[in-house]
């Protein structure tokens, strides 16, 4: 009896060991699910991080792309514009050089129509001069030679619109020029005593100034 009570309490040991064990067992497949679904949660969060900055950074190559489509054209139209703006540049320096040589030209045409005109009207006056001289005669007659040729000459310059200064009165530093002061109560203040060399205006452009004498 002994010894099959001693069997018996053997196995009821051995019982409470493998229940021991299989409690054993099923408290480490708990924990290992516990962390594979650890495990698995962090890989899902990490493969979401991951797909939202791959969208994100297609978002920004996108964003990129269209920008530098964007920054094309407008490097384009830039272009265009400064390509048209350099065309005009030419054309008007070209516009600039042709004007510039045509009225050079225009300026020595003028000059030289305007000598033309002058000497057309002086050359009477010469053509009288060489006559007088040519002729022999009184000294009465070659006087009243020079006169008429004298009247003719000043005829020329009123056609032209050239006029004799007036010096009769007060010295005006405008038409004339003072060679000599002279004190003298005679006359008054700033007055022009005697006119040493005549001066000759057209319009209000003074030809050469009056060479005169001025007192006090």
């Amino acid at each position: 009896m002994t010894e099959i009570k001693k069997e018996e309490n053997d196995c009821k040991d051995e019982n409470i060991i493998e229940v021991e064990e299989v409690k054993v067992t099923g408290d480490d497949n708990e924990g290992s699910s516990e962390i594979l679904e650890d495990e698995q949660k962090l890989e899902d969060v990490e493969v979401e991080d991951i797909e939202e900055k791959s969208t994100s950074l297609e978002k920004e190559l996108k964003e990129m792309k269209f920008g530098r489509a964007k920054l094309k054209d407008e490097n384009f139209k830039l272009q265009n514009e400064l390509d048209a703006i350099k065309e005009r540049l030419l054309r008007t320096s070209a516009e600039y050089e042709n004007y510039r040589n045509r009225t050079v030209k225009e300026k020595e045409g003028i000059y030289s129509d305007a000598c033309i005109d002058v000497l057309k009207n002086v050359l009477p006056a010469l053509d009288n001069m060489e006559r007088a001289v040519a002729i022999d005669g009184s000294v009465e007659d070659i006087k009243k030679g020079i006169e008429m040729t004298l009247r003719q000459f000043k005829d020329s310059l009123g056609k032209l619109g050239v006029e004799e200064i007036d010096a009769s009165g007060e010295f005006d530093p405008n038409l004339h020029d003072a060679i000599v002061h002279v004190e003298d109560e005679a006359y008054g203040e700033n007055a022009i005593v005697e006119v040493l060399q005549k001066g000759y205006k057209k319009q209000d452009k003074v030809i050469r100034y009056s060479m005169v004498r001025v007192a006090n």
